[in-house]
Order: C-alpha cells, then sequence, then structure tokens
C-alpha cells in the first residue's frame, strides 16, 4: 500500500492539470473573413503572427509588416464577398488548420469593366501566442486564373 501512494499522487496531480484548451478553427476563420470582408484591415493586420508567412504562385513574404503590406492592405481593396469552404480541418492545444476552396468577387480595375469571379484552394494555421491568444502564422492560397462575370 505505502508504494502504490506516491504513484496514487502523482496520477491525481497529473489529472487534475488542465490541458490545454484547443482552438475552434471556424470561428478563427470565420473573423478573419468577416474582418476581411467589411475591410477592416487593423483587425486583419492584428490576426496576424510576428513570423508569418504568406505564400502564393511564385509570392512568398515573410513576417507581419511585409505580409500586412503586400498581400493584406493590397488585396483587401481589390476583393469583395470572401467565402470559404473547408475539406480539411485540425488542431490541438498551440495549432490549428483549416484547408479548403474559396470564392471571392474580384473588382474591376477601371469603370466600364466587368467584375470577376477568383476561386482557388487555400490553407490557414493558426499558432497559439505566448499570450495565449491565437494568431495567423501561415496562409497559402493557389487561385485560378480570375474569370470575368457573365
Amino acid at each position: 500500500m505505502k508504494t502504490i501512494m506516491p504513484l496514487l499522487a502523482f496520477v491525481a496531480l497529473f489529472v487534475s492539470c488542465k490541458s490545454g484548451e484547443t482552438a475552434n478553427v471556424a470561428t478563427m476563420d470565420q473573423q478573419f473573413i468577416q474582418a476581411w470582408n467589411n475591410k477592416e484591415i487593423d483587425k486583419v493586420v492584428a490576426m496576424l503572427d510576428d513570423n508569418v508567412q504568406f505564400l502564393q504562385g511564385e509570392s512568398r513574404f515573410t513576417g507581419k509588416s511585409e505580409v500586412a503590406e503586400k498581400w493584406v492592405r493590397a488585396t483587401v481593396p481589390t476583393i469583395t464577398n470572401l467565402k470559404t469552404s473547408a475539406i480539411s480541418t485540425g488542431n490541438d492545444a498551440t495549432m490549428a488548420y483549416e484547408a479548403g476552396t474559396y470564392s471571392v468577387d474580384v473588382l474591376p480595375e477601371a469603370p466600364g469593366e466587368p467584375r470577376g469571379i477568383g476561386e482557388g484552394n487555400f490553407t490557414l494555421l493558426w499558432k497559439k501566442a505566448a499570450d495565449d491568444t491565437w494568431k495567423l502564422s501561415f496562409a497559402q492560397l493557389e487561385g485560378l486564373p480570375v474569370r470575368a462575370r457573365q
């Protein structure tokens, strides 16, 4: 009995420790998309990790300031109605991802030109920061050529 007491104490301590809460990746992605669609650039940028990576085709941007400038600020004014459809998701206490397809309305570059439709695949990876907030750590978009809206 004496030898089992330390084991029981260890098990009780282990069971009572709160495990890390997992993220609701769908909620995080929806908050990101809502801020994007509402053109809340500062809110979108605040969701980025300091070391965020962005990949699309031949483009690769690294770090919060470069991703904010070359992806977020450059793209938000040119599109509307961003929608995603998740195909794969996963999460644990420190990381969460969602991957799937997206569609977006592309605004015309000049008056009289038609709107476009953009579609493609996406992956968003979130990591839990030291302050327990979730930050977008990696984004990859692979888009099809923009089509004119009929």
